[in-house]
């Protein structure tokens, strides 16, 4: 059952890249094969679909189409325009500015919320806009691993290892992870002009956008605020977060129909969620859920440990480089899941401290999903909203900017981790 599910997996992947307009179909296709063939119990559905997830990206959807009616993104973008020189510098900026806002929240509702800011300038530059979108996506998923709050991979380190919020910045005496990241983002810039150097078009913007409505922004900036203090309660329910968006997004429907009386406008809003990526995400959850359940995510932690033995650089080499790897393809929650448990036993084993290895995974595992379209959700969104505009995206065209730029900042990562935690 292991190697069959392992190979319905693998064949997924290969079709997903030939097929890209037919990725949804082939994603639920391969959930059929799982539970038709018994690798995935039909009652464990539920249980593996991360719904807080699926709620957060539908509730910011929403709350992201009335803010881009307010018309702030464009307000936003003439800011940006004037402050950069060129397109190049324009892209940068964007890039930098979700990898800011992503470390405080998650990297999903960081990409709906910033993308139409990038859209919005793409179109006053009449250009595509589908490199920007993507720099802004592979940043969000970098700086997710820089706070306590600013992923699900880092929440689970943090309740695992017992740290709190100020322990990603400074720890038993050193700095924390947060350095490492942000070492990590600023090597990224000089990848970004290399990319963008041709774009040297002059940008300036003459005109000053007037902003329709000041609440749809109030609320963005309230959803920021409310996820970070959830990231404080201790032992809420997983769909916290998801709920939160959803909240903000009824309470910006109902301002919409006191504000204007117009049920159009509420109706627009439902439509803009893109039920395709939702659909895409869940069949994903099912699926790795599949190869989780056979015991496909226990092999490759094992086969890590075994082959890392008691060599400690070697070990957290290992787990550095193959944590990127296989988060390109497997979903990175329940990959560390499994390997910190596993990381503890081994440093008990060798009487050493556990924290340089726990770092090195969430470097690797929270990075890896950058090498491929599909190797996180945030990314999966930002090629979501790409369709949704008429812009297709290969494997090829996002490994042009992800690859680059993962394998930068994860060897900043690495090399400030081992020599600061060795």
């Amino acid at each position: 059952m292991k190697i069959f599910a392992l190979i319905v997996f693998i064949v997924m992947y290969v079709l997903m890249t030939r097929f890209l307009n037919k990725r949804v179909w082939i994603v639920l296709a391969a959930a059929a094969v799982f539970l038709v063939a018994g690798v995935l119990p039909w009652g464990s559905v539920p249980g593996e679909i991360n719904w807080n997830v699926l709620l957060m990206i539908g509730g910011t959807m929403v709350l992201v189409d009335f803010f881009i009616a307010s018309r702030m993104p464009n307000r936003i973008a003439d800011f940006l325009l004037n402050k950069s020189r060129n397109v190049m510098w324009v892209t940068i900026y964007m890039s930098l500015f979700s990898g800011v806002i992503s470390a405080f929240i998650d990297n999903v509702a960081t990409v709906l919320m910033v993308a139409p800011v990038g859209l919005a300038i793409c179109k006053k530059l009449k250009i595509s806009p589908v490199p920007m979108i993507l720099a802004i996506a592979v940043s969000s998923n970098l700086q997710g691993a820089a706070t306590l709050v600013g992923d699900t991979t880092s929440i689970m380190l943090g309740a695992y290892a017992h740290m709190d919020f100020l322990d990603f910045f400074w720890m038993h005496g050193r700095p924390g992870i947060f350095f490492a990241v942000e070492l990590g983002a600023l090597a990224t810039v000089p990848i970004m002009m290399f990319l963008f150097r041709k774009d040297k078009e002059p940008v300036h913007s003459d005109e000053k956008t007037e902003v329709t409505d000041l609440v749809p922004t109030v609320l963005l900036v309230g959803i920021v605020i409310a996820l970070i203090l959830a990231s404080f309660i201790k032992n809420k329910p997983d769909i916290t977060n998801g709920l939160l968006c959803c909240i903000f997004a009824g309470v910006a429907i109902v301002h919409s129909l006191l504000r204007t009386r117009k049920k159009e406008d509420m109706i627009h809003a439902v439509k803009s969620v893109d039920f395709e990526t939702l659909i895409l995400l869940a069949g994903l959850f099912i699926v790795i859920g599949g190869i989780t359940e056979v015991g496909v995510i226990d092999d490759i932690a094992s086969l890590i440990a075994r082959v890392g033995g008691s060599n400690m650089f070697l070990l957290y080499t290992i787990i550095v480089w193959a944590s990127v790897a296989f988060s390109a393809f497997i979903d990175n929650i329940p990959y560390v899941a499994t390997m910190l448990p596993v990381l503890t036993g081994i440093t008990a084993k060798l009487q050493v401290d556990p924290y340089l290895l726990y770092f090195g995974l969430l470097c690797g595992a929270t990075l890896g999903g950058n090498l491929t379209p599909v190797g996180a959700s945030a990314n999966i969104t930002a090629v979501g909203m790409l369709k949704k505009n008429g812009y297709e995206v290969g494997f090829g065209d996002f490994a042009r900017i992800g690859v680059p730029f993962t394998l930068t900042a994860v060897l900043v990562g690495y090399l400030f981790i081992w020599f600061v935690w060795r």
